[in-house]
């Protein structure tokens, strides 16, 4: 279990990332996880309901899907937070069949979590608010090409839910784009560059080989700061 404690925009925030045991089955190796980390942030004051974003990765598909059926049901009611989900064999260190990060953050007085649902809703919420803090759920789109998905549908849908709550392209204080393998950063940062006028002020790209449905190509995580 990895654990980094980052104080961001006068935030608290704790991270917490691992990989399930190894030889067990997803759902079971989802399980542990999330109960070790309900015991660290439990170290720190904290609990599930503290949690703003749960990504969670899978060796395959299989495995992906039977965790996410956990994480459905263990990140409930007060626990729900903006999610993702990926399959990313080539992340592993182990032979585990899953692994997941999550992020809590340590309210302050007047930070009640707030979920804004997709219409009609689905699993993933559309975004959180806690504060001045806004967590967008991993934003995907089936198209045929790279561009037709950010240009035409995703960072447009982001800017439409930024405007929703306030906020704008300046706001976003970080963004985390999960690209198919088989794709460019270069063409990423061209297209986010040609649709918003400018790359975020912090942009971290990864690379996976999979997605919660076939034909997607990137998914895009925003993390945005309300200034009032």
């Amino acid at each position: 279990m990895r654990k980094v404690i980052r104080n961001v925009l006068g935030l608290e925030f704790v991270e917490l990332s691992g990989e399930g045991p190894e030889g067990s089955a997803p759902g079971e190796a989802a399980e542990a996880l999330f109960a070790e980390f309900a015991r660290v942030l439990d170290e720190e004051r904290l609990g599930l309901a503290d949690t703003v974003r749960s990504r969670l990765f899978g060796r395959d598909r299989a495995a992906r899907d039977a965790a996410s059926d956990v994480r459905r049901d263990t990140l409930s009611g007060p626990a729900r937070a903006a999610t993702s989900s990926y399959i990313a064999p080539a992340l592993f260190a182990s032979q585990a069949n899953i692994a997941m990060d999550l992020i809590a953050l340590r309210p302050e007085p007047g930070f009640e979590k707030t979920i804004r649902e997709n219409d009609p809703p689905r699993l993933p919420c559309r975004y959180l608010t806690r504060g001045p803090l806004v967590v967008f759920s991993g934003q995907t789109a089936v198209l045929a090409t790279l561009d037709d998905q950010l240009r035409t549908n995703i960072l447009p849908r982001i800017i439409d839910y930024l405007a929703e709550c306030g906020c704008g392209w300046d706001d976003v204080v970080h963004t985390s784009c999960y690209l198919h393998a088989s794709q460019s950063a270069a063409d990423l940062r061209s297209l986010i560059q040609a649709t918003t006028g400018g790359l975020p002020r912090e942009l971290a790209i990864h690379f996976v080989e999979g997605y919660s449905a076939e034909g997607k190509l990137v998914e895009v995580e925003v993390t945005a700061y309300r200034q009032s």
